[in-house]
């Protein structure tokens, strides 16, 4: 069980001052059984006229941010403490029916779990299929299901290389297997789809990774926003794949959002009334660190401000976002007289 508190700051700049769209944010994590959400604080400068929540159609919390000014810098501040509390993984409870592959959905789950089943991206030629199926083991005759999607897990953490993109958007994953390199989002989508491929339903999942001062064990996609991949197992429901990192189970990975497709839960999104050229760029800084429990237990407000709305009072809210927020920055948008 940690502590864990995340700072993320996002900051616009623009060459002259302009009129700000709606912007659109996906920070609040995901409270569970293993993520409990003890306090949210999020400051947006200039402050907006309003800040609407809903649940989109995964039940992630989205939140829309209206303005009616003019600036030359936008920023969103956020602050979330949360206890984590890691899978008793790698061993999962799952059905005698489907541990090994292949298996079938039972029809009662079938239904809900398509969408996670259909390809997002065109596999032409069957490559993404053909890389997928060089983790069963025919000649054996026996592919254990959970195995068979650790090895996939391993091995894009040991075959591919890593790189921090700044290019918005998500490589497909035959890009991703031709360039043996991508970001922790084009790593997310390879093995969603890829494991689509071989019939299982998969979802694309946006957060944080933490790791810790003293882990020396090389993790990457720290201090951005990270990407990993939930794959559904009957019995032990959805289990977390992290391939960028070679982590199965939920250790150390901090949940915001879940989706069929990447462009689905997008952390941070937004327009502005200007050219292309007003854009300064942004600036995202992240922070996931661990908490003293004492000091913790001993501050106001804990273990029951989860349940306040975070745009309660002040402007104050919940959210953040990085490395997958590349694909946020602010665009303009023609502005009509």
């Amino acid at each position: 069980m940690s502590l864990l508190k995340v700072r993320h700051k996002t900051t616009y700049r623009y060459a002259r001052p302009v009129a700000l769209g709606e912007h659109r944010m996906m920070f609040r994590p995901r409270a569970s059984h293993d993520l409990h959400l003890h306090k949210i604080k999020l400051e947006i400068r200039p402050k907006p006229v309003s800040i609407r929540w809903v649940h989109d159609v995964f039940g992630n919390s989205v939140a829309f941010a209206r303005f009616d000014c003019t600036t030359k810098e936008l920023c969103f501040d956020s602050s979330l403490r949360l206890e984590h509390l890691p899978d008793a993984g790698p061993v999962f409870e799952i059905d005698e029916a489907a541990r090994r592959y292949p298996f079938s959905y039972e029809p009662e789950d079938a239904p809900d779990l398509l969408p996670s089943m259909t390809l997002q991206y065109p596999d032409e030629g069957g490559r993404t299929e053909r890389w997928a199926k060089q983790f069963l083991h025919p000649g054996s005759g026996v592919t254990h299901s959970f195995a068979l999607l650790a090895a996939m897990t391993r091995s894009v953490r040991e075959q591919f290389q890593y790189i921090r993109r700044e290019e918005m958007g998500v490589q497909d994953p035959i890009e991703t297997l031709l360039r043996g390199s991508g970001s922790c989002r084009d790593f997310a989508v390879l093995m969603m789809e890829a494991v689509r491929t071989l019939g299982l339903a998969a979802r694309f999942v946006s957060g944080y990774l933490y790791i810790p001062s003293a882990q020396k064990d090389g993790s990457v996609g720290g201090g951005s926003t990270h990407a990993w991949v939930q794959v559904y197992l009957p019995g032990a429901g959805w289990v977390e794949f992290d391939p960028t990192n070679g982590i199965v189970g939920n250790r150390n990975l901090i949940r915001i959002a879940v989706a069929r497709h990447p462009r689905q839960a997008i952390p941070l999104s937004g327009t502005y009334e200007g050219t292309r050229e007003d854009s300064l760029g942004m600036k995202v800084e992240v922070a996931v660190t661990g908490e003293d429990r004492a000091a913790a237990e001993g501050s106001t407000g804990h273990g029951n401000s989860d349940r306040l709305r975070p745009d309660a009072g002040v402007p104050v809210s919940d959210l953040d976002a990085p490395d997958a927020e590349r694909a946020s920055l602010a665009r303009p948008r023609p502005s009509y007289a």
